[in-house]
C-alpha cells in the first residue's frame, strides 16, 4: 500500500482527497501546514506528496524545496494559485505536477497514478528511449549497434533527465543533482551541456528530444509517448 501525503490547511480539501485516495487504496497522511507536514515525513515512509502552496509556518513551495532536497518522492501542487508565474516558481522548486482548485477528484487520481508509472519506470538502472539505452550502472549510452562515449557530466545530466520523461527540471535543481550543492559555478552551464547532448544525439531525433521550457529549465520528451 502506497502511503500520501496531503498539506493543506484546509480540512474540507483534505477530507475530500483523502475519501477520494482510500477509495483507490491509498493511505493518507494528512498535515494542516508545511511544518507539521515535515514531521509526518520524517515518521512515515511517504510515497508521493499533495501540497498546497499557502499554508501557514511552512507554505508549500518551502516544503516543496525541503523535499526535493530530502527525497526522491513525485510531488503534485494543489493550489488555487492559478497565475503562469505561480507555476513557474512551483516546477522551479521542484514539483512534478500542478493542480489548480476548484479541481475534479478523478483527474487528480489520474495524475497520480500517472506520476507513479513514471517513477517506478525510473527505478530501474536501465533508462530507455526508443533505439537509445542508457545503463546507469555500467555507466553507458548505446543505440543497438554501438556504444556512445559521453563525458561524465553529460551522461549524469542526460540519465537525470531520461529518468522522469516529462518532468520539467530547473537549472538550479540540475546543478544540485548533477553538480553537487557545492558548484560554484554559473547555471549556464547546464545550457552548455544541453547543447552538446542535442548535437550529439542530433540523429536520434525521431526518439527522443531535449526540451527547453523558456525561463524555467529542461525536460526529456520520448517519441511516440
Amino acid at each position: 500500500m502506497k502511503n500520501l501525503l496531503v498539506a493543506d490547511d484546509d480540512p474540507n480539501i483534505r477530507a475530500l482527497v483523502r475519501f477520494v485516495m482510500t477509495r483507490e487504496g491509498y493511505q493518507v497522511h494528512e498535515a494542516q501546514d508545511g511544518a507539521v507536514a515535515v514531521g509526518v515525513m520524517q515518521q512515515t515512509s511517504i510515497d508521493l506528496a499533495i501540497i498546497d502552496v499557502m499554508m501557514p509556518k511552512m507554505d508549500g513551495l518551502e516544503l516543496c524545496e525541503y523535499i526535493r532536497e530530502h527525497y526522491d518522492i513525485p510531488i503534485v501542487m494543489l493550489t488555487s494559485k492559478d497565475q503562469l508565474s505561480d507555476k513557474e516558481q512551483a516546477y522551479l522548486r521542484g514539483t512534478d505536477d500542478y493542480v489548480t482548485k476548484p479541481f475534479e477528484p478523478e483527474e487528480l487520481l489520474f495524475r497520480i497514478k500517472a506520476l507513479f508509472r513514471r517513477y517506478t519506470r525510473a527505478s530501474s538502472d536501465i533508462i530507455r528511449l526508443n533505439r537509445i539505452t542508457i545503463d546507469r550502472k555500467n555507466v553507458e549510452v548505446s543505440d543497438g549497434q554501438s556504444v556512445l562515449l559521453l563525458p561524465m557530466r553529460e551522461f549524469e545530466l542526460l540519465a537525470q533527465l531520461a529518468q522522469y520523461p516529462g518532468r520539467l527540471f530547473s537549472r538550479e535543481e540540475l546543478i544540485r543533482l548533477v553538480w553537487g550543492a557545492d558548484f560554484e559555478g554559473d547555471d549556464r552551464t547546464v545550457d552548455v551541456h544541453i547543447k552538446r547532448l542535442r548535437q550529439r544525439f542530433a540523429n536520434y531525433v525521431d526518439d527522443f528530444s531535449i526540451q527547453t521550457v523558456r525561463g524555467i529549465g529542461y525536460k526529456v520528451e520520448v517519441r511516440g509517448k
